[in-house]
């Protein structure tokens, strides 16, 4: 009977595969950290304080804009701000436009930039005059338009509007005329495309005493706008990592395919899982960020998400079914089928359903509103902290019982290694050579589900570099996100090449009787009176097994 690559293909090809396999992930972790930059940028833009037009409160076709020559914006200086503070605060615009300049030159956005954050700072004055609340609502007219480079300077187009509310919250330390609060940062737009070359954000902040709206706010003199972006020299290098693993992951797939339908039985359960896992690898592989350079898809951010998160439930519940069918443990009917499993697929099933339903509360809503947040209110940041902390919690689970079935894979390896004594000197290194194979492998199944859950965590957070010294830098996040990247796509194509079937058989010769198998057997019968019956058979069966290979 064939078994599979992993147990039957030679040390010498097996050591040239794993070693080519090793250099490969090195070449992805150097890709990142010595030719990609950064995989994000920040730019931050202070507001251009404009007089509003007559009748722009209620029209988005008029827009205020400070660069170009027909730029229509009559600064207005802290100044003149400060003689009437009142009469003055419904008739300033806070105008970004975006990018900056640099050097002198005009700058415009790349569609290989993707997508587009703004993060808005408040500075908010000391007003003996006006009683700012620690804790209070800010309301926000925002308006966004586009305009490209073969348009006119006042060829603004509309893009969004809203009225948003956002909680600020702000800290007062001193009472002093020039004395700024310190005002925690707020969410102000995401875009899933940045498919235009230039962008406007029109601001107000009105006030109003029927509608109660920024009455306790204070004094603003400046706002802030951080514009965070991906930068397209990371993007270039991801893409070109998603066009290579592509082409490859699919031949790899088809081969292995090929060669299990060469056997004259059906497909197991592991095999069903591997042809799966690759399916759902190849779906994230797949580089439709080629499109953007051509189309607006505003939902890409929300598609490659849900393509992450179809892939990180696959790949979770493939090292589960992976270890449970190691375990001598699925005596019953169902041992082909993923009933059996249903427990033991609960964390992930609960985890992915959580950052599902966080993902379709906020960026689902953000392709009809790019200013919608669910952290801008306390309600909000509840449920949506509340779907983070039970993803965490879920993977938190996850991880500890798939070290506990490993560790249960590796007491049934000790029970099956008993057995070996009883064979003849060659079969014994053979089962032994398998034994020490499969643990490496095990092995690296946990490091790479380690390194998955980092690299989740990282991807989270702020990026950092690490610098060696003047004339090298390593960028740390890029080399981290290429290397889990393409230790995901090494990892895969290498189970699915080892547990493909073999077709060379072993042992060649056929002289193996049905003595051997009861002499075998025998040996389990000096076993302990008190050993467990399930070990016994499953000895046996081992046992039975190795014998008729």
């Amino acid at each position: 009977m064939s078994g599979t690559i992993l147990e039957n293909l030679s040390g010498r090809k097996l050591t040239i595969l794993v070693s080519t396999l090793l250099f490969s992930q090195l070449i992805c972790f150097l890709i990142g950290g010595i030719f990609a930059p950064r995989p994000s940028s920040v730019q931050t833009i202070l507001a251009t304080i404009c007089l509003d037009k007559p009748g722009s409160f209620n029209d988005t076709s008029i827009w205020i804009y400070p660069r170009g020559p027909k730029a229509n914006c009559d600064v207005v200086t802290h100044e003149e701000m400060l003689k009437d503070k009142i009469r003055m605060a419904n008739q300033l615009v806070f105008v970004f436009q975006m990018p900056l300049p640099r050097e002198g030159m005009n700058l415009d956005y790349s569609r290989w930039q993707q997508n587009l954050i703004g993060i808005l700072q408040t500075d908010i004055a000391y007003d003996p005059m006006t009683y700012n609340k620690p804790d209070t609502e800010l309301t926000l007219d925002m308006r966004l338009a586009y305009r490209n480079k073969e348009d006119p300077d006042d060829g603004w187009k509309y893009y969004a509007s809203s009225m948003e509310k956002r909680d600020l919250h702000c800290i007062a330390d001193n009472h002093t005329d020039k004395y700024l609060y310190q005002c925690d940062t707020i969410p102000i737009f995401e875009m899933g495309s940045l498919h235009h070359d230039y962008y406007l954000l029109n601001i107000r902040v009105p006030v109003d005493d029927h509608m109660k709206m920024n009455l306790d706010i204070g004094f603003i003199t400046d706002l802030h706008l951080s514009t965070i972006y991906q930068n397209g020299g990371f993007t270039k290098v991801w893409m070109s990592l998603k066009s290579t693993f592509f082409p490859l992951i699919v031949a790899v797939m088809i081969w292995f395919w090929h060669r299990v339908h060469l056997l004259q039985r059906k497909p197991v359960l592991l095999e069903y899982m591997l042809i799966y896992l690759g399916a759902s690898l190849t779906f994230l592989n797949l580089p439709l960020e080629y499109l953007t350079l051509f189309f607006e898809m505003k939902f890409m951010l929300l598609l490659s998400d849900i393509r992450q998160g179809i892939f990180y439930a696959m790949l979770c519940s493939f090292w589960l079914v992976f270890a449970g069918e190691h375990m001598l443990i699925q005596e019953s009917g169902e041992r082909n089928s993923l009933k059996i499993y249903w427990r033991h697929l609960l964390a992930v099933i609960t985890g992915c359903v959580s950052l599902f339903l966080f993902d379709i509360c906020e960026r689902g809503v953000q392709l009809r509103n790019p200013f919608y947040s669910i952290w801008v209110s306390r309600f909000g940041s509840k449920i949506a902290m509340t779907f983070i902390i039970l993803g965490a919690i879920s993977a938190a689970i996850y991880f500890l019982f798939l070290c506990y079935m490993v560790w249960k894979v590796f007491c049934n390896i000790s029970i099956k290694r008993s057995v070996l004594p009883s064979m003849s000197k060659m079969r014994r290194l053979h089962y032994e050579g398998i034994i020490y194979r499969f643990k490496f492998l095990m092995l690296a199944t946990l490091l790479c589900a380690l390194l998955t859950i980092i690299g989740f965590i990282l991807g989270q957070v702020t990026d950092s570099q690490w610098h060696w010294n003047e004339n090298f830098e390593l960028e740390f996040s890029s080399a981290f996100f290429t290397g889990v990247y393409g230790m995901w796509n090494i990892y895969i194509a290498s189970m699915i090449i080892l547990y493909a079937p073999s077709h060379k058989k072993w042992p060649n010769e056929n002289d193996q009787t049905q003595e051997n198998i009861m002499g075998e057997e025998i040996e389990f019968s000096n076993l302990p009176s008190d050993s467990n019956p399930s070990e016994i058979s499953s000895l046996t069966q081992f046992a039975r097994k190795t014998a008729l290979d």
